[in-house]
């Protein structure tokens, strides 16, 4: 299964019934802070809807949601189910709801729910999620400007380097693929 994620906040607005949703999918970097400023933003609004799904430190996904005083079941899990079915991770949503004055039952917060996440991830810049694995190694200097080289060429993230009187020690991120052909290349 592919997983997708987004790098920039995406939004749309949707109206049910007199009754406006806006729509917000941010990486999940910004998801607190983004929730706090639409609080701001909005002081008029009666729900801040939300869900999410983070990737942990053991590559499992954990997933939340709030219906934030709609009725149970009516809002955060249906807006969570739609981005599982999407395959986003490391992500946040959050629906902004002006009331307008007609009850619209929990069939009709669903959909409309529902479709204010469906619409915001249509307009997202979706991208490849890749899991990423970390290498500490050891490079001796006899091979240091080759393993900058592959570093450089095979596209591995340096996250720390640190030179001494043998080498250089370095954390690496990058998918497990790519880390086990710099070690083949490498010859380590």
């Amino acid at each position: 299964m592919n997983l997708y994620t987004i790098q920039h906040i995406a939004n749309a607005t949707v109206s049910h019934k007199g009754s406006h949703f806006h729509g917000f999918l941010c990486p999940s970097t910004h998801f607190e802070a983004t929730l706090q400023k639409l609080h701001d933003k909005h002081p008029k609004a009666v729900h801040f809807v939300t869900s999410s799904r983070i990737s942990n430190v053991h590559k499992q996904i954990v997933e939340s949601f709030s219906d934030d005083g709609e009725p149970k079941g009516s809002s955060g899990m249906p807006t969570l189910n739609v981005l599982r079915g999407a395959n986003l991770v490391n992500i946040g949503f959050i629906s902004v709801r002006y009331f307008g004055g007609t009850l619209l039952g929990i069939g009709g917060l669903v959909r409309a729910y529902t479709d204010c996440a469906l619409q915001t991830i249509a307009n997202a810049e979706l991208v490849p999620y890749v899991i990423f694995d970390s290498l500490q190694i050891h490079v001796p200097f006899g091979k240091l400007q080759h393993a900058q080289y592959l570093i450089k060429k095979i596209g591995i993230h340096i996250t720390q380097q640190v030179f001494d009187s043998t080498g250089a020690e370095f954390a690496l991120q990058a998918s497990g693929e790519k880390l086990a052909e710099f070690k083949y290349l490498l010859g380590i």
